[in-house]
């Protein structure tokens, strides 16, 4: 009985979250790329600052500064073995800049499209139609969900009827 209602419960919850998820405009998805594209420029900036640093620690006069303070009998290893660090460590943020190169130009496609979709939104008149379909599914979701619960009532109701007259005790 009790899992029943929280079934009919649930269905309807369910139902209405649905109807809360509604698409976008193209406005908010434009506004939504923007923010994208200004994070993936800070990272891009942030990249490229660190990219200038390795690229300076990389000047030969520079790796044998950052050793200076380390005896060891061989040097040369020493200074090989910092120089492969930092050129490996030089590669990796070239890719990523790469990466995040390809992204801003997606972005900024993507943009462009939503801003045309946006100017195209407002540019339309409001279509009375789509707004009376919805109007209609929600009195159709509401009048399904009222049918449910009205059947669920009377079966309730019919089966209270039945076990009196049977006689038989209620669970």
């Amino acid at each position: 009985m009790k899992s029943l209602i929280y079934t009919v419960l649930l269905i309807s919850l369910f139902t209405l979250n649905t109807q809360a998820q509604q698409p976008k405009s193209a406005a908010e998805e434009a506004e939504k790329l923007r923010l994208q594209f200004i994070e993936v420029q800070e990272k891009e900036e942030a990249l490229r600052a660190r990219a200038a640093q390795l690229d300076e620690a990389l000047k030969p006069e520079n790796i044998e500064r950052s050793l200076a303070g380390v005896g060891s009998t061989r040097p040369e290893e020493l200074r090989e073995t910092r120089r492969k660090q930092l050129q490996i460590e030089r590669d990796g943020v070239a890719a990523q800049l790469k990466v995040l190169e390809s992204s801003r130009v997606r972005l900024e496609a993507a943009i462009r499209d939503a801003d045309v979709r946006a100017y195209h939104q407002s540019a339309a008149p409001v279509d009375v139609m789509v707004l009376q379909s919805t109007s209609r599914t929600r009195w159709l979701i509401s009048g399904g969900l009222g049918g449910a619960f009205v059947a669920l009532a009377a079966g309730i109701f019919v089966r209270r009827r039945l076990r009196r007259r049977s006689g038989t005790p209620r669970a």
